[in-house]
């Protein structure tokens, strides 16, 4: 015969365990996972021609550049990441359309001796 003490005892128990799963079942229930996307896909990826190079000599002291301008022969699409790297330092660029001009007194001053050749770097 079941006494009352295990009766008790095991609605103690099952209270517990109702308990608990209702609480797990709390914080599950409050997470919030935002819509996203996934895809896959393939498409043309083309370079930029570079035309009109012109660097740009300080007025103090000559043989500094003080900024690179070139001319793409697309504008690059908003956001776009536009740098060159000239004479092994990198410097980033800004556009007007399809005109970028870029600083090359941040970071390393570039100087007429470093400019050996130019690498653009523009990416969408």
């Amino acid at each position: 015969m079941l006494s009352v003490r295990r009766i008790v005892k095991g609605f103690g128990v099952m209270g517990l365990v109702v308990g608990l799963s209702a609480g797990a079942y709390g914080f599950t229930a409050a997470n919030t996972v935002p819509a996203g996307h996934a895809g896959d896909g393939s498409g043309a990826v083309s370079g930029y021609t570079v035309s009109a190079i012109h660097y740009v000599l300080s007025a103090a002291v000559p043989t500094n550049v003080t900024s690179v301008t070139f001319t793409i022969n697309a504008a690059p699409a908003a956001g776009s990441t536009m740098k060159v790297q000239i004479g092994g330092n990198w410097y980033t660029c800004t556009n007007a359309g399809a005109n970028l001009t870029c600083n090359t007194t941040v970071g390393t001053q570039l100087t007429i001796a470093n400019a050996t050749s130019l690498e653009a770097l523009i990416a969408d």
